[in-house]
């Protein structure tokens, strides 16, 4: 049963990172980086997840996979461009 969360929860980060990656593309790094960065938060999240609760709820350990995946994919996210710095005025 470990090896079907942990198999579900990489997938699951591949999947959130692909479509992170689709959607802001041009606000995020490399492609390797976004879906390693997603595969990795989301076998992090399953473990910590497994640890805190009852290791029967699959449901449960899915989702804390997805949070801490979404979570970590939200760091690589750059600013639009919209914010410039102004020099002060000397």
């Amino acid at each position: 049963m470990l090896l079907f969360e942990a198999l579900g929860s990489a997938v699951l980060g591949l999947v959130l990172a692909w479509a992170a990656h689709q959607r802001l593309g041009h606000r995020l790094p490399s492609r390797a980086l976004v879906l390693a960065t997603g595969a990795a938060g989301a076998l992090f999240g399953a473990f910590v997840t497994h640890s805190a609760f009852d290791p029967g709820n699959v449901l449960l350990i899915l989702l804390g996979a997805a949070i801490v995946s979404a979570a970590s994919l939200s760091l690589l996210v750059r600013p639009a461009g919209r914010l410039r710095r102004r020099s002060a005025p000397a």
